[in-house]
């Protein structure tokens, strides 16, 4: 019988196989027949300790039994304070800066990233309507970025195949060039031209790009990319949805440059990746801008679901874990193996480019069937989960972005398969 599901980022009429998963635990996803995938991304980047972890599984049963749902408009509740001040006390500090001391819910990264650019924007027209500053609506971006598939958040992230149909309802933006190695100061110059014209906001993925290509920038080319904002009253807003909850090495990659942004978007790992929710922190001056005796000055963004209970409670737990166990020490030591078997493979004749930021690494298979839409994407999908992993290359990019439980026996097999993928679709086999 057909499914009548319809699967996001799935070409129906490939007749891909669609496996069907029952159980998970740590790094392993059953299957209906048995089997067993070894989730090397985390399913989609989100999951952090491992599946189902026993902390926040049991705190989410609590919370379901005893308050599920609130209208956040107006009302609130502990697991969402909680969280709230939990996320402002792990959130990036430093004393020159102005620390981010308010937090927005909503419910995905992309929502967040939504919110973030809505802060942006409207400080700038509040401030304008107090006749402190000129209104501003223009954004900047990074080139090769992704932030979500909303409509603002496709605006704001690179144009290709994956949005060329909704081009209609885009906005436009200013793009920087990426710090590409060798190129940073044409990334920094033309930052800092841009900076001039007094847009209203810049927005960056911090380290590492994730779904444009998995593309890797030093910390000091971001402490410069948000010392010019600050030099020129730009906003600097991070977008840490991916490289946010221990990915790059600490809890947040802003932490590695030392910058405050004004606004940080976070999701993914937020809950340990079990159930959705999403934040967007901002500064003081953000929020104080927004808040008046006038009420057409406040913040016109929710959803039904904003904060959800059960979902704040399984991110109440997830900070704890964070709290009370050695969660940057298994990062590390994850990092290093990850590290040890990349430099490994990278001597293989069929990759080049090796890159790593903490627990995310990548590589890119040498063929001339590169690109996002070329067939070598599925092929490699297919030959991954013939081996028993849960793999989704971009284009000919592999990468990695494992749970933080993986264990040395599943790095193993991990790379043992890219070893053979290299043999297999190498543009030397």
């Amino acid at each position: 019988m057909t499914s009548p599901v319809w699967h996001p980022f799935f070409q129906h009429g490939l007749n891909e196989a669609i496996p069907h998963v029952v159980r998970a635990e740590g790094a392993l996803l059953h299957l209906t027949d048995g089997s067993t995938l070894i989730d090397a991304i985390s399913s989609w980047w989100v999951t952090t300790h491992g599946h189902c972890h026993p902390r926040i599984a049991a705190a989410i049963a609590q919370q379901a039994g005893t308050l599920d749902q609130l209208i956040f408009a107006g009302y609130t509740h502990e697991p969402a304070e909680e969280v709230a001040r939990g996320l402002i006390a792990l959130a990036p500090r430093a004393d020159d800066q102005p620390q981010l001391a308010h937090v927005f819910y909503s419910d995905s990264g992309s929502t967040a990233v939504e919110v973030a650019l809505k802060m942006a924007l409207g400080y700038w027209h509040n401030m304008a309507l107090e006749g402190a500053a000129q209104a501003r609506s223009r954004i900047l971006v990074l080139e090769h970025g992704y932030h979500g598939d909303t409509i603002g958040t496709m605006s704001v992230g690179e144009r290709g195949v994956y949005n060329a149909a909704w081009a209609p309802l885009l906005f436009d933006v200013d793009t920087i060039p990426f710090p590409a190695p060798g190129q940073e100061q044409a990334c920094l110059d033309a930052l800092e031209a841009a900076c001039a014209r007094h847009p209203a906001a810049f927005l960056v993925e911090p380290l590492i790009l994730g779904a444009g290509g998995m593309f890797v920038y030093s910390a000091e080319v971001l402490r410069e990319m948000a010392a010019i904002c600050r030099r020129h009253g730009v906003l600097f807003i991070a977008d840490e949805v991916m490289t946010g909850w221990g990915r790059t090495g600490t809890v947040f990659a802003c932490e590695q440059a030392g910058v405050v942004p004004d606004i940080m978007a976070v999701a993914k790992g937020i809950t340990g990746g079990a159930i959705p929710l999403a934040a967007t922190l901002a500064t003081a001056p953000i929020f104080e801008a927004h808040r008046s005796t006038d009420r057409a000055r406040l913040f016109y963004h929710s959803s039904s679901y904003t904060a959800n209970p059960i979902a704040c409670a399984a991110a109440v737990a997830n900070l704890a874990i964070w709290r009370e166990e050695d969660v940057l020490g298994r990062i590390t030591r994850l990092a290093q193996a990850m590290a040890d078997r990349l430099a490994a493979l990278a001597r293989q004749p069929a990759f080049a480019n090796p890159r790593q930021a903490g627990t995310i690494v990548a590589i890119d298979l040498v063929t001339p069937d590169a690109g996002y839409l070329s067939d070598l994407a599925p092929r490699l999908r297919a030959f991954f989960l013939e081996r028993g992993l849960l793999l989704r290359p971009l284009g000919n990019t592999i990468y990695l972005m494992p749970p933080y439980c993986l264990d040395a026996d599943q790095l193993d097999r991990i790379f043992a398969a890219l070893h053979a993928a290299g043999e297999k679709f190498g543009s030397h086999a």
